[in-house]
C-alpha cells in the first residue's frame, strides 16, 4: 500500500459500499449495511459475538453514555499492542525540535508562543490523553443517533420494544464502542502529533509529538529525520499558538459537531417505497421470488442526514482555514532555513489525499462525513492576505469568527482581500482625520493661550485703567 509520505493511511477499500459500512460507527440495530446486508440476522449474529466475547461489559453497571468507552479503550489497546516506552533521548529530540521551531515561528506570526508543556507520546499515551476530547465529539452524535433510530420506528414497534430498551441501549453502546475502539487503535498507530489536521484533541496547553511514529514516517522520505521532526514540530507548535490565542476556536469546532448531531435524522422512505413497488402482498410465489431477487441488488440501508447540515460546512471551512494558516506560516518560517520544507509540505499534502486527513478521522471516529477541507486554497488565501495587508493584520483576522474568510472566499480570495483593503483604507482615513482634529485642537489651544497672554499684557500696560475700574 502506498503511504504517500508520512505513512498515514486509513486502509481505503476499492469497494465504496464496503468502505462506508466499515467506517460508519452507527451500524447499531443493523443500520448502515449496504446491498441488503445488515438485516436482523446479521444484527443477531453480531450481538451473539459480542455477548460471547464481552459478557462483562453487558453485566456492568448502567452508564449514561451512549458509547461503551471502556470497551472502546480495551479494543483500541489490543489493536495498538505493546508500545515501547518513550526514551529520554526521544523526549530530548522532541523538546529541542519544538524549541527551534518555536523560535523560527516568531518571525512568521504575531501570535506568541503557546508555552505549556512539550511532551513525547507513544501510541498508548496518545489514546489515553486524547480520549476525553474524542468523547466530547462522539457522545452527542451517538446520543442523537440512538434517538433518531427510535423515532424512525413505527409507534407499534416502539411499544413492543419497551421492555427491551435497556438491553438494546447496552447493545448499541457496545456496537459504538467496538467500532470506536478499532478506529482509535488504528489512528493511534499513525498519529504524528497531538492535534493532527487541526483537530484539537490533545489536552489544553500541551504540545505533543509521537517520535516513534514520526521516525517510521520519515523512513519513507529521502529527507534527514531531524528535518522531518522539526517540520512536524513547527506545524504542531503553530496550531498550539492558534488554540491559545484564539479562545473561541476549539469551542467552535466542538459546537459545530454538536449542532450537526442535534439535527440527525434517519430516512427510511426509500425503503418503504421500494417494498411497495415489489408487491409482496400478491401471494404469487413467482412474484415473491422475483421480488426477493430484486431485493438482493437494492441498498436498503437507512439514509442518515442532519437538519443542520450547514454546521458541517462550517466545520469543513474552519478546519481548512486552520491548516491553511499553519501551512503558510510554517513555510514562511522554514523555507529559507531548511531547503526540504517544500518537499515535506508536498508529502504532508499527499498524506491528506491518501487518507490522513480530518475528514477521514471524523468519518471513522465521530461518524460525520464531509468533503475534504480546501487546505491548499486556504494556504494560498493566507499567503495573499499576508502580501496585501501584512502579517499583523493577517493574524488579527483570528480575533473573531465573523472576521474569518467564508467558504466562498476559499475559491475567490480576491473578494476577501478587497474587503480588507477597503477596511484598511477606512482605518487610514480615520487615523488621518484624528490627527487633523488633534492638530486643529492644538492650534485652537495655542490661539486661546496667545489671546489670554495679550489680554494680560494689555492689563499690565494700563495700570491706571485698572485702578479706575
Amino acid at each position: 500500500m502506498n503511504s504517500g509520505g508520512f505513512g498515514f493511511n486509513f486502509g481505503n477499500d476499492d469497494d465504496d459500499d464496503d468502505r462506508r459500512r466499515d467506517q460508519n460507527p452507527f451500524g447499531a440495530f443493523g443500520f448502515g449495511g449496504a446491498n441488503g446486508s445488515g438485516g436482523l440476522g446479521d444484527m443477531l449474529n453480531q450481538f451473539g459475538q459480542m455477548l460471547s466475547g464481552m459478557g462483562s461489559s453487558m453485566n456492568s453497571s448502567d452508564s449514561p453514555d451512549p458509547v461503551n468507552y471502556s470497551l472502546a479503550q480495551r479494543i483500541a489497546r489490543q489493536q495498538i499492542g505493546q508500545s515501547a516506552e518513550v526514551t529520554q533521548q526521544e523526549l530530548t529530540a522532541v523538546q529541542e525540535a519544538t524549541r527551534l521551531a518555536d523560535l523560527w515561528l516568531d518571525d512568521a506570526t504575531d501570535l506568541s508562543t503557546a508555552s505549556g508543556r512539550v511532551v513525547a507520546w507513544n501510541a498508548e499515551n496518545w489514546l489515553t490523553e486524547t480520549l476525553p476530547m474524542w468523547q466530547r465529539l462522539v457522545t452527542p452524535v451517538a446520543q442523537h443517533m440512538n434517538e433518531a433510530q427510535l423515532e424512525s420506528l413505527p409507534e407499534e414497534a416502539r411499544e413492543m420494544m419497551g421492555p427491551m430498551l435497556q438491553m438494546m441501549g447496552q447493545m448499541s453502546g457496545m456496537n459504538f464502542g467496538m467500532q470506536l475502539g478499532n478506529a482509535l487503535g488504528d489512528l493511534a498507530k499513525q498519529a504524528l502529533t497531538g492535534s493532527d489536521f487541526g483537530l484539537p484533541v490533545a489536552p489544553a496547553e500541551v504540545t505533543a509529538l509521537l517520535p516513534a511514529n514520526i521516525n517510521r514516517a520519515a523512513s519513507d522520505l529521502n529527507i534527514p529525520h531531524q528535518d522531518v521532526m522539526v517540520y512536524i514540530a513547527a506545524r504542531e507548535t503553530a496550531r498550539q499558538r492558534l488554540y491559545r490565542h484564539v479562545p473561541w476556536l476549539v469551542e467552535q469546532l466542538v459546537s459545530s459537531v454538536e449542532e450537526y448531531a442535534a439535527g440527525l435524522v434517519i430516512d427510511t422512505s426509500h425503503i418503504e417505497e421500494a417494498t411497495r413497488e415489489l408487491n409482496l402482498e400478491s401471494g404469487d410465489p413467482a412474484a415473491i421470488q422475483d421480488a426477493m431477487s430484486r431485493l438482493q441488488g437494492m441498498d436498503l440501508s437507512p439514509r442518515i442526514t442532519s437538519r443542520n447540515a450547514n454546521a458541517v460546512s462550517r466545520l469543513e471551512t474552519l478546519l481548512a482555514l486552520v491548516e491553511g494558516w499553519v501551512e503558510h506560516v510554517v513555510t514562511v518560517a522554514m523555507a529559507e532555513r531548511i531547503p526540504s520544507t517544500v518537499a515535506m509540505t508536498e508529502a504532508w499534502r499527499r498524506r491528506r489525499a491518501t487518507g490522513g486527513s480530518a475528514e477521514h478521522a471524523f468519518a471513522k471516529i465521530v461518524g460525520i462525513e464531509f468533503s475534504a477541507p480546501k487546505v491548499a486554497e486556504a494556504a494560498e488565501l493566507w499567503r495573499r492576505v499576508d502580501t496585501a495587508v501584512g502579517q499583523q493584520r493577517r493574524d488579527k483576522i483570528w480575533e473573531h469568527p465573523d472576521f474569518l474568510p467564508s467558504a466562498e472566499h476559499l475559491d475567490n480570495s480576491a473578494e476577501f482581500i478587497d474587503s480588507l483593503l477597503d477596511d484598511g483604507g477606512s482605518d487610514e482615513f480615520d487615523e488621518e482625520f484624528a490627527k487633523l482634529e488633534e492638530m486643529l485642537r492644538g492650534e485652537s489651544s495655542s490661539s486661546d493661550e496667545g489671546k489670554e497672554a495679550d489680554d494680560d499684557q494689555d492689563s499690565n500696560d494700563d495700570p491706571e485703567g485698572d485702578a479706575n475700574r
